[in-house]
């Protein structure tokens, strides 16, 4: 089936790679939706506080991440995967002790641990991606990694919404903290790569504020800042449509990534066959951003199950040439690739930085819902990047 569907059979890193991820992934979805929502009940469904957290954590990852890659010269990008599993179970160790009587002490813990599992899985997995993947066939890899993260997120929302009703969120952390623990067993088969990065912080800063990169860069930073109300807003703002119903919130999920699998893979292979990212790219982002647009007029469980349905189609055709474009420019930059993900990392960090002020703005004038046009702005700026240069480095 692999054969059939890529050109030639992926490479050993890649797979690797793709299981270790996979299983990360699985193990995110779990809690996707329902983390944002943990935080606002644990923080008095207050939604500023709740997005001051997210915002905390990308700004320090945002101006720690070349002292990051600085370090990992010497550590190395294998070892720097392999740390980050103990990370992130971590992470869901300390939400599995955290209450409101030790949140003041559990709360900081857990932003500067995310912040560290960042630091070691982000840099070095894009690069390794991008080392590990070729030109032909990177959109239907692309295209696999985010099928199997479907895939898996067709029945976990469900699953989730269910242990939580019955249960409580212990449950569910023990399972994130297990599944964490298990992606390690792929990366101790991952190959080495052998990259530097040659930049001081000045330097770094330099290069990201330079006028040549600023189209790519206002790119990224939009998918940062659309990330924001997509993985924050958007699930407590169903959680509040919903009246507090886990399982609703759960099974509502479930059917609205059901749609959305095969399109996925489709898409992939058509890219590759077409060499069609730039045009996808341009579609998809007008058919995100005006789902966007639509959310705010949500008001049924319906509704939510209808449009969730449509945007989740609509985001394959944006995200899935805007990931592939992402890691071809990756590749064309030769031994500038781990350079090139720390510019990228810092962007989508600084884009994440940016709605989480303006949506804190927002919240003293405007409905929750609101947000979501910052989000369908940002979609649209996204086709910047089909503006590329081949050498970004």
């Amino acid at each position: 089936m692999i054969e059939k569907y890529f050109d030639k059979a992926p490479s050993h890193g890649f797979v690797s790679l793709y299981v270790g991820k996979t299983i990360v992934l699985i193990a995110t979805a779990l809690l996707g939706i329902f983390l944002p929502i943990f935080l606002y009940d644990l923080f008095g469904q207050d939604l500023r506080m709740t997005v001051v957290y997210y915002g905390v954590g990308y700004l320090l990852y945002g101006l720690t991440v070349s002292f990051g890659a600085r370090f990992l010269n010497d550590f190395g990008f294998r070892r720097a995967l392999r740390i980050s599993v103990l990370l992130g179970a971590a992470f869901y160790t300390i939400f599995y002790f955290i209450n409101t009587e030790n949140a003041r002490y559990l709360i900081p813990l857990s932003v500067l641990v995310i912040v560290f599992f960042r630091l070691f899985y982000w840099v070095p997995y894009h690069v390794d991606f991008a080392k590990f993947t070729n030109k032909k066939d990177r959109g239907r890899q692309v295209s696999v990694l985010n099928a199997s993260y479907l895939a898996a997120g067709v029945f976990i929302p469900l699953i989730s919404g269910y242990i939580i009703s019955h249960f409580g969120f212990d449950v569910l952390f023990l399972i994130a903290i297990i599944l964490y623990l298990v992606s390690g067993i792929p990366y101790l088969t991952i190959p080495r790569t052998r990259e530097k990065f040659s930049w001081g912080f000045l330097e770094t800063w330099k290069q990201f504020f330079s006028r040549k990169r600023r189209k790519i860069v206002l790119a990224y930073m939009a998918d940062g800042a659309e990330n924001v109300v997509g993985i924050v807003i958007w699930p407590i703002f169903i959680y509040q449509l919903l009246n507090g119903d886990y399982f609703q919130v759960g099974a509502i999920s479930t059917f609205i990534v059901g749609v959305t699998v095969g399109a996925q893979l489709l898409l992939g292979k058509k890219m590759d066959e077409n060499d069609s990212k730039k045009d996808a790219l341009k579609w998809g982002s007008f058919l995100y951003s005006a789902g966007w647009v639509v959310k705010i007029f949500i008001t049924t469980a319906f509704h939510i199950f209808m449009v969730g349905a449509y945007h989740s189609v609509a985001k394959i055709f944006l995200r899935t040439p805007f990931d592939a474009l992402t890691y071809e420019i990756a590749a064309n930059q030769g031994h500038f690739v781990d350079e090139f993900t720390v510019l990228h990392e810092i962007a989508i960090s600084f884009g994440r930085t940016l709605m989480v002020i303006l949506i804190i703005a927002a919240s003293f004038y405007l409905a929750i819902q609101w947000t979501f046009i910052l989000a369908a702005v940002s979609a649209i700026v996204f086709n910047l990047l089909s503006e590329r240069q081949e050498r970004f480095v």
